[in-house]
């Protein structure tokens, strides 16, 4: 086969998504496609799942485990031009999702094309707010800052090989990655059609560890940035107060009244922990995140004339 394009999947555990995502796979009409899957010690069917759909499997242990580290184990197993990355825990909404990913890099100039995400039914309401505010419904072609995000994104393979993913980071791997590209004069692609479903049903501790890993990678990329205290209590008091709006709005504020606080204040608070962190960044902190215990817009989007996939059927 004469491929195209690699996708990565990385994942732990996640028996319960990973066939959702490989029938979406499946259902892609673009050609010239391989999957790989970047193991990290899974317990679970993960990897029998995966290898029932012709996915190579890569793996990883829990000791050597980082986000960068195991994106660049992936890529160094993949053959395609283009290496699609996506969550094992999200799934792509339409049949055309690697076409419409992958279009952006006609123009050479493309160096990341990353699509939309949505939360399904176990998302955190307060989540659902924050990926309208992050992931618009009109594409960007040429979006003019280094932000990505690699639950859904796309990358050239040859820029990789110039500059592999930082294995050092808790975190925002991407955004180290998309920021260099950005620095040595190449675009980044936002791709609304390309969307996918991101599933969390996180608890309020795992939503604390996810922004505290990611406010220790943010204090390693930018180490004179800072969130201050009084940016904690007022960044949660807004957008507490914006959710209750919108939520009300919506008729659901009864529904989401207590995921509203907790989710924000365990975002800001995890963010306003991770900033304050000084500790050593070695691989035991990378396992207790990863291995616990035990901009808005009023724009409408465009028809699809495609159906989505249907993930009910057989």
């Amino acid at each position: 086969m004469n491929v195209k394009c690699s996708i990565v999947i990385r994942a732990y555990n996640e028996e319960a998504h990973i066939g959702r995502l490989l029938k979406g796979i499946s259902q892609q009409a673009f050609s010239g496609v391989e999957t790989i899957l970047v193991d990290s010690g899974s317990t679970d069917r993960t990897p029998v799942i995966a290898e029932e759909y012709g996915v190579k499997v890569v793996g990883i242990t829990p000791e050597e485990f980082t986000f960068g580290r195991s994106l660049n184990k992936g890529i160094q197993a993949a053959e395609g031009e283009f290496v699609v990355i996506v969550s094992a825990h999200c799934y792509p909404v339409y049949p055309d999702w690697l076409e419409r990913l992958l279009a952006p890099f006609s123009d050479p100039k493309v160096a990341i094309s990353y699509g939309k995400q949505s939360g399904g039914e176990t998302n955190q309401y307060s989540e659902h707010q924050w990926f309208k505010q992050y992931f618009p419904d009109h594409s960007i072609p040429n979006q003019g800052h280094p932000y990505c995000h690699n639950a859904n994104a796309a990358i050239r393979r040859e820029l990789w090989q110039q500059h592999p993913y930082n294995e050092h980071l808790t975190g925002l791997e991407d955004l180290a990655w998309a920021s260099w590209v950005f620095e040595q004069g190449y675009a980044i692609a936002y791709t609304a059609d390309a969307e996918i479903i991101h599933l969390h049903d996180e608890t309020p501790l795992q939503v604390l560890n996810r922004y505290q890993r990611e406010a220790i990678a943010m204090k390693q990329i930018l180490p004179q940035s800072r969130f201050t205290l009084w940016r904690f209590l007022r960044l949660t008091s807004t957008t507490i107060f914006s959710d209750l709006l919108q939520a009300r709005r919506e008729g659901v504020l009864s529904e989401h009244l207590v995921s509203i606080f907790w989710f924000r204040v365990m975002q800001y608070w995890g963010t306003y922990r991770g900033y304050r962190f000084s500790g050593k960044v070695d691989a035991s902190l990378h396992q207790q995140f990863y291995y616990p215990p035990g901009i808005l817009t009023e724009k409408k989007p465009a028809p699809r004339s495609v159906e989505p996939i249907d993930y009910k059927g057989g």
